[in-house]
């Protein structure tokens, strides 16, 4: 069984070959959403990205992003400019399938850092 490295929480969990990612985090006590989104969400359809994470290992690991959640992260005011940069780490953890191990950073900052490099 897959085994899947929370960062930010310091826990692993083992899922299901082909698991969905937020079902097995929420089922295992992960917090994928903060603020108001804990309340008020889409429920797992991939319309609100409030479950964006970063692959941050193992991005060959989960499935291929489908149209419909690149389109959502192109076309969202915040998910455009988190996207710059992080164009295969970005996901919607609603529309993620595990199918090796990975590690995930849950909520990722809206504006990537600078690299100290970026004005030299």
């Amino acid at each position: 069984m897959p085994t899947v490295k929370f960062v930010n929480e310091k826990k692993s969990i083992e899922v299901p070959e082909g698991a969905n990612l937020r079902r097995e985090a929420l089922k295992n006590g992960v917090q994928l959403y903060s603020g108001i989104h804990k309340y008020v969400n889409c429920m797992g359809f991939g319309q609100c990205a409030s479950c964006r994470v970063h692959v941050t290992k193992g991005e060959d690991k989960v499935s291929q992003p489908g149209i419909l959640e690149k389109l959502r992260l192109l076309l969202g005011p915040l998910t455009f400019f988190q996207r710059i940069g992080n164009e295969k780490r970005l996901r919607l953890a609603c529309q993620t399938r595990i199918n090796g191990d990975c590690e995930v950073q849950t909520h990722p900052a809206i504006v990537p850092p600078v690299e100290e490099t970026f004005w030299n």
